[in-house]
């Protein structure tokens, strides 16, 4: 690899590394104009696993508005993060993967987190006119934890 390609890669490495904290704080801002900005058209994302829906991002938006108001405090910690360019069929540089695990601290009131879940997102992500964007999320929820500590985590 030349130089050139290097320095090509290193960008879009650290753009889509980028991109998925761009989501994680605006899925904890509650700032859903830039989430759904986040996803290239067509872009979908996949919240079964934890209990909610799948659809097209600004179909998920709106579902994500109006559930996550229960827990005005919310952390996305995202980590572990697998980053593969180019793994889909004749691609050219311009499909990525990441799979990434987390952890998400949420509240009702105040500070003290009143539900935690964690798992791993497998996010697809298209090079787009406008840089990388998002074409898939989809969270797979491994384990959570509720309000009643005396009560074992939920395994997924």
């Amino acid at each position: 690899m030349t130089q050139r390609g290097e320095l090509a890669a290193v960008r879009d490495r650290l753009a889509v590394d980028g991109l998925i904290t761009d989501y994680a704080v605006a899925v904890d801002d509650g700032d859903w104009e830039a989430y759904r900005g986040l996803f290239a058209p067509r872009g979908r994302a996949d919240y079964r696993s934890a209990g909610g829906i799948e659809g097209e991002a600004g179909v998920v938006a709106a579902w994500l508005a109006e559930s996550l108001r229960l827990f005005p405090m919310r952390q996305h910690l995202i980590v572990n993060r697998r980053v593969r360019f180019g793994v889909w069929e004749q691609d050219t540089g311009d499909t990525a993967r990441v799979q990434a695990d987390y952890v998400n601290p949420m509240a009702t009131a105040g500070p003290a987190p009143d539900f935690v879940c964690g798992g791993r997102y497998a996010f697809a992500l298209l090079r787009t006119d406008d840089g990388w964007r998002l074409s898939e999320v989809v969270v797979r929820e491994k384990w959570r934890r509720l309000p009643d500590r005396r009560a074992a985590p939920v395994i997924n």
